[in-house]
C-alpha cells in the first residue's frame, strides 16, 4: 500500500483539495470524481460524527482521491478510529508545542515509531494484507498550525520526527494575532507568519498546506504551500442558494432580500468553515 498524496510531494507537485462539511456521503463521492488530490472531511467544526465520517470514506475509496480526516482533537481515541476506518491522511488541530506534535505523531503510527492500536476493521480490508506493514509510511500526519503560540515555536514542533506536513487555520491564525477572522488578510503580521511556516517546512523537510479557495491558489502556491484546499461543499451552496433566490425575487419585482427565513441577517461567515 502507497499514498498517492505523499507520492505526488515526492514528486514535487502540489495536492489540490476539497473539502466537506456536510453529512451527505454524495458530496464526497462527486468531490473525488471532480479532479482534486485529496478529499478531507471535517470532524471539527463541519457536520459529520463517526458514522456519517465512515460512509465518507467510503464513497471516496471509490475514486483516486486520498481520504483524509480533520478528527475534533489530537486525541488517541478518534485518530485511531478515523483511520482504522480507511483514511490516509489525519488533520489534527490545534498543535502548540513539540509534546503535542508528539502524540499526535504517536497517534498515527504503529509501534516502535508511535502508539497506534492494531485492529484496522475497515481500512485492513480495504487496502489489503499488507496494511499493518506500510501503514506508518503510508498515512499522513498532518498538525495545525494555527496560533500565534505555534508559529514562535514552529522550528521545535517540526523537530519532532514523524510530521509529513502541516495545515494552516488562517481563521484561527488570524484571530491570535488580533484579526478577524478571515481566510486571507492584508499584509503583517498574517503574511509574515505564513511566511515563518513556509520557512520552517523547507529547512525540516516538512510539507505546508494551507485552508484556502480557488481564488487563492496561485497565491499560495507561489508563497511555497504545497497543500491546498480549494474547494468547498457548504460555502458555495450557501452562497448560490442565497444569489438565486434573490435574482428571482429581483425578477417578479418583489426587490432582493439577504435575510434568512426567520427574518434576520445571515451570520456573518455563515456557510464558511476553516
Amino acid at each position: 500500500m502507497d499514498s498517492a498524496l505523499k507520492q505526488l510531494w515526492r514528486d514535487g507537485r502540489t495536492a489540490l483539495g476539497a473539502w466537506i462539511s456536510l453529512r451527505d456521503p454524495f458530496l464526497a463521492e462527486v468531490a473525488a470524481a471532480s479532479g482534486y488530490d485529496y478529499v478531507n472531511v471535517d470532524m471539527q467544526h463541519g457536520l459529520s460524527d463517526y458514522t456519517h465520517v465512515t460512509a465518507h470514506l467510503q464513497a471516496i475509496a471509490k475514486t483516486g482521491a486520498v481520504p483524509t480526516v480533520r478528527v475534533p482533537w489530537n486525541e488517541f481515541g478518534i485518530i485511531g478510529r478515523v483511520l482504522d476506518a480507511g483514511a490516509l491522511g489525519v488533520i489534527i488541530p490545534m498543535v502548540n508545542s513539540p509534546e503535542e506534535a508528539e502524540r499526535a505523531v504517536a497517534a498515527c503510527r504503529y509501534a516502535p515509531a508511535g502508539a497506534r492500536s492494531f485492529g484496522p476493521l475497515v481500512a485492513g480490508n480495504r487496502y489489503g494484507a499488507d496494511y499493518f506493514a506500510s501503514a506508518n509510511d503510508a498515512v499522513a500526519c498532518i498538525p495545525m498550525i494555527e496560533t500565534r503560540q505555534a508559529v514562535e515555536a514552529i522550528d521545535d514542533i517540526l523537530a519532532v520526527r514523524g510530521i509529513d506536513a502541516v495545515y494552516v487555520g488562517p481563521a484561527d491564525l488570524s484571530i491570535t494575532y488580533g484579526l478577524r477572522p478571515a481566510v486571507d488578510q492584508d499584509g503583517d503580521p498574517f503574511d509574515s507568519a505564513l511566511a515563518t511556516i513556509v520557512d520552517a517546512c523547507k529547512r525540516h523537510d516538512v510539507i505546508a498546506g494551507i485552508h484556502a479557495n480557488a481564488g487563492l491558489a496561485g497565491k499560495r502556491h507561489a508563497a511555497g504551500f504545497r497543500m491546498i484546499t480549494v474547494g468547498m461543499d457548504a460555502a458555495p451552496a450557501t452562497t448560490a442558494l442565497r444569489a438565486d433566490a434573490a435574482s428571482a425575487r429581483e425578477a417578479i419585482g418583489e426587490g432582493s432580500s439577504a435575510q434568512g427565513a426567520d427574518g434576520t441577517e445571515p451570520a456573518e461567515g455563515s456557510g464558511k468553515v476553516y
